[in-house]
């Protein structure tokens, strides 16, 4: 049987979203309506889902982590796999656009090779391709877009907002967003998203627990009734400053979702979504004991998950998946209902390579736009980099080390700390740092620099809270990001151990750090209400403009026990 000239250009388009090499197909393969055609329709329902750009508009490095611990039940399995270990459980070739996407392995060169990713014109133009190629699709926002750079910290999420109108998203849910303050939040919803649907079942009011936000939308998509329902960072009054929320409640609501499931299913829906922001953890766990989800797509933990996990439960099985973050990815979702349920679903992840999509004009008119005010704050020159700098990974990054040596050198202090968060860009060696660099590492509306003293006890004791979020055994007790990065001081770390066992042999200077004594210690971002202190953009862009050059940076990593041959580390 011969194949048509396009089913022969969708199957080469086919085989690189698998991960065949790209070579010697240059003229085809750089063309976006060949590497981005989808196979024929799976189903009938189709959905978009991103999530996490943390409000990158313009396209950027972004490097995977090279450690990503499942300890327990979690080892072993997505998203605990990085490098060599993951494209060998995904069936991904090596030294493919796919491999460069999904890891950190051989990093500068690949990324050199392939370029760029994500950025908001490239997705407009991509989304419009694929929705010309599944009418009635939805678009799905799991949340963290109105924050994370600076043009988003400026105009409080607007230029985000602006963007997703544009973009099409129909449902989204939040975690930063809520950074801007509850009434901020309120306005934006009240006033600006337009057409888009905001989405919690899990938040709710403090006083008499009423519902803020809707818990779900139903909607027809080709005929089909399907729910979506929200659900926003479980976590936020704990991870990020309570006073922000301080009249709302938040938790996983186990019992209230099964409610929601039940409650859109009477209704008629044929296919239930979860639009999660809990992190993969937890939305694992959580698809063993809720019933009556059919996929739940996912974020928070940035975990960039090639295909969806299955999940059995006492009543049949939910899908769970992880979309990235920093604009990388698309996921598109296809669910074949017939006779009344679902049947199957079909899931794939798009890698979003800006050199092979021609930016949509609207969209980069409105990037222009919201950038044109800020352009000769954000192209200030600091440095430049002889090294390749990056944040993600459980307990640091090289970006992180830049960090951790300005709040030791400006401070005074013995030693600092930085938190774990897992949103900020890559920059390779010999690019240039810019203000919007270190923005795109610190915008936030609670930046400032403290400096205290604390004992030896008191600093043991926050490491291991911290370690205890990121390594409870109970994915619901996890609730923050990565390990707090930290500087000046050396630790160890088993994190098999129980907490209160797995921080051991700190020492500075090489003499161990003894429990009752003293010591200066530099941080940034506090939780607690009327913290003081010059936001750490200053702090930082002022070393690096003394610095001018940045070189031999050695992230301060903790010396890791218990975990040789974990395929979560690389």
């Amino acid at each position: 049987m011969s194949l048509s000239r396009r089913e022969f250009l969708q199957l080469l388009a086919f085989a690189a979203a698998q991960g065949m090499p790209l070579a010697g197909r240059a003229g085809a393969a750089a063309r976006e309506d060949v590497f981005y055609d989808l196979p024929a329709p799976a189903g009938n329902v189709t959905l978009f889902h991103f999530t996490d750009c943390h409000a990158q508009l313009l396209p950027i490095h972004f490097r995977e982590p090279d450690i990503n611990l499942g300890i327990h039940a979690g080892k072993g399995r997505p998203p605990h796999l990085v490098g060599a270990a993951l494209l060998k459980h995904f069936r991904i070739a090596p030294e493919t656009r796919r491999a460069h996407a999904y890891t950190h392995v051989d990093f500068e060169h690949a990324a050199r090779r392939f370029g760029r990713v994500g950025g908001f014109a490239h997705l407009a133009a991509l989304i419009k391709h694929l929705r010309a190629q599944r009418p009635g699709a939805l678009l799905l926002d799991g949340g963290d877009s109105w924050q994370g750079s600076p043009t988003a910290l400026w105009t409080q999420g607007r230029d985000m907002i602006e963007a997703s109108r544009l973009l099409g998203v129909d449902v989204m849910t939040g975690h930063w967003e809520f950074t801007y303050g509850a009434a901020r939040v309120k306005e934006a919803i009240a006033k600006e998203l337009g057409g888009i649907e905001f989405v919690a079942q899990n938040v709710r009011t403090a006083d008499f627990g009423d519902p803020v936000f809707k818990p779900y939308v139903m909607r027809e998509v080709n005929g089909v009734p399907i729910a979506i329902i929200g659900q926003a960072f479980p976590y936020t009054p704990i991870a990020n400053p309570r006073h922000f929320v301080a009249e709302w409640t938040f938790g996983i609501q186990e019992e209230s979702l099964q409610k929601s499931v039940d409650e859109v299913r009477g209704k008629g829906a044929q296919a239930v979504v979860l639009l999660s922001h809990n992190g993969m953890d937890v939305d694992l766990k959580l698809a063993s004991r809720v019933t009556g989800i059919d996929i739940i797509l996912g974020g928070h933990t940035h975990d960039a998950v090639p295909e969806p996990v299955p999940v059995e439960n006492r009543a049949g099985r939910t899908l769970v998946t992880n979309a990235g973050c920093s604009g990388k990815f698309l996921s598109v979702v296809e669910l074949d209902v017939r006779g009344g349920k679902l049947r199957d679903c079909r899931c794939r992840m798009l890698p979003l390579f800006s050199n092979l999509i021609k930016p949509d004009a609207a969209m980069a008119a409105h990037i222009r736009k919201v950038r044109t005010p800020f352009e000769g704050k954000l192209a200030e020159k600091l440095a430049v980099t002889d090294d390749l700098l990056y944040r993600r990974g459980n307990f640091t990054g090289t970006f992180d080390q830049v960090i951790l040596d300005s709040l030791l050198e400006a401070k005074g202090a013995e030693i600092a700390f930085s938190p774990g968060f897992r949103w900020g860009t890559t920059l390779m060696p010999g690019e240039t740092i810019t203000f919007e660099d270190v923005m795109n590492q610190t915008a936030i509306t609670y930046p400032q620099v403290t400096v205290g003293d604390l004992t030896g006890e008191t600093i043991k004791n926050i490491l291991e809270d911290v370690c205890d979020n990121l390594f409870n055994p109970d994915p619901y007790y996890q609730q923050g990001g990565d390990m707090v990065r930290v500087g000046g001081m050396r630790y160890r770390c088993d994190p098999t151990q129980k907490i209160g066992a797995r921080i051991s042999g700190m020492t500075l200077a090489g003499r161990p750090i003894e429990a009752g004594k003293r010591y200066k210690v530099a941080s940034w971002a506090p939780v607690a209400e009327g913290a003081a202190g010059e936001p750490v953009w200053d702090v930082v862009s002022g070393y690096l403009r003394a610095k001018k050059v940045v070189r031999g940076v050695r992230p301060s990593r903790p010396e890791l026990i218990g975990v040789r041959g974990n395929p979560g580390l690389s």
